[in-house]
Formats: C-alpha cells, structure tokens, sequence
C-alpha cells in the first residue's frame, strides 16, 4: 500500500502524463478490463497456450535429455547443440515460425516450446547423468537388469528433483517466449493486448498487462513450482530435514 501511495504522490509530483500512468488510471483499467472481460479473455489465451507449450517442451526436452544422458556417442557429438541453441533468443526464431505456420497460434506455441525445451532437456541430462551408481547397481542386485524397468523403476525416481528444478526454469523461460511471441502473431493474449496498448498510446493498459504477467508468474512459481520443488526436496532429504 505504501508503494501504491509513493506511485501515486510520485505521479503527481513529477507530472510524467501519458509517458507512464498514475497508481489509480492504473487500478482503473485493471478494473474496466476485469468488468468488460476482455483482461480475462487475454489471461485464458494466453494461459491455454503456455500450457499446451509448457508440456510439449516437457515432453521433448525429457525425452532429448534421456538420449544424451544415456548414449554417449550423442551426447558427445550433438550435446553441445543444446547448449548452443539455449543461448539463442527464442524470438530470434519468430521469422522461421511467421514463414513456416503463419501469424497464428501455431507461431507463439513452437516459439514458447522452443523457449522452454532445452532448459528441460540439460536438467533432465544433468539429472540422470548425476544418479549415484550405487543405485544402479544396488537394482541390478536385486534383479532390476539394464533395460526399461532399470529405467522407470530407478533412474527416472533419482532424477525428479533436477527434473522439478528444471521444469521449474522452463515455466520461467516459456512466460518470457510467450510475451514476445504474442506481440507479433494475431489473436487474443497478452502480449497482443500489450502492443495494443503501445498502439494507442495508452500506458496504463500497458502496465496492467506488465503487472498480470508479474503477478501470474510469481503465484504460478510460489504455489506450484515451489512447493513441488519442496516437496520432493523434502521426501528426498536434500533440504535437511526429514520426510
């Protein structure tokens, strides 16, 4: 509420105009855009994307993790590809997504997917390539083997706190693709309301858009990500305490 206020008294002070809004233009847009609905309706396109782009990165960037940490020859040939490629912008593929699917959904789903797989994939290498051989060889003892059951049994169960951690930074990155995605391709999201506002000029839409993603990222991390991540740290012993 103090920050509101200093926001408010600042405002008026420095006469900043259009070129950044009050705390209370601010509050009143957010107020018309939940009334109206169209806030809403921006909210839910753009959750129903990250959400279909958060899986398939999830999928993808476990399975390509699997295959590096398990085959050597790969991971030595091809796994310095990941790491390249994550230093890469995930808008900097927006060209390639606009030529190949258009300025649609399509387009803001590969480019946030993109975004968050190969965060996904290092941990999910990281994760198997760091299970103690004791376990492995312990589950080989009581009769475990080498194949499939070794894997699902063993090494997926000894991996799931790098893979929460990293599902966790994916969340994170995928938020970031989206935005960018969105203020290029049509529809209805947030990105598109925020260069929307641009458009027009109006700041305080802007803003509202800026504090939702904030605020939708913060609570997605604390109340999900987090005390998953707690959790399994937790049944684990890795955070001192026991389970």
């Amino acid at each position: 509420m103090l920050l509101v206020i200093l926001w408010e008294i600042a405002y008026r002070v420095f006469d900043w105009g259009w070129m950044f809004p009050s705390a209370q233009q601010t509050a009143q847009t957010l107020y018309d855009g939940i009334i109206h609905g169209h806030l809403l309706e921006a909210v839910g396109g753009s959750l129903r994307r990250i959400l279909i782009a958060f899986v398939l990165s999830c999928v993808i960037g476990m399975t390509l993790g699997v295959i590096f940490a398990r085959n050597r020859l790969v991971d030595e040939t091809l796994g310095f590809l990941v790491v390249a490629l994550q230093t890469i912008p995930s808008i900097a593929w927006l060209p390639f997504a606009i030529i190949w699917f258009g300025l649609n959904d399509f387009s803001v789903i590969f480019i946030t997917t993109i975004g968050a797989t190969w965060t996904m994939t290092i941990a999910t290498r990281t994760g198997i390539k760091n299970i103690p051989p004791l376990y492995i060889q312990a589950a080989q003892m009581y009769g475990t083997g080498r194949g499939l059951k070794l894997f699902y049994q063993v090494m997926i169960p000894a991996s799931v706190p790098h893979l929460i951690m990293g599902m966790r930074m994916a969340w994170a990155f995928a938020w970031r693709a989206l935005v960018s995605a969105e203020l290029i391709a049509r529809g209805i999201g947030l990105g598109q309301m925020l260069q929307e506002g641009r458009n027009i000029g109006d700041t305080s839409l802007m803003l509202c858009i800026v504090i939702i993603i904030a605020v939708i990222g913060t609570l997605s991390d604390r109340f999900f990500f987090k005390r998953m991540e707690d959790r399994v740290l937790i049944k684990y012993g890795l955070n001192g305490t026991k389970a």
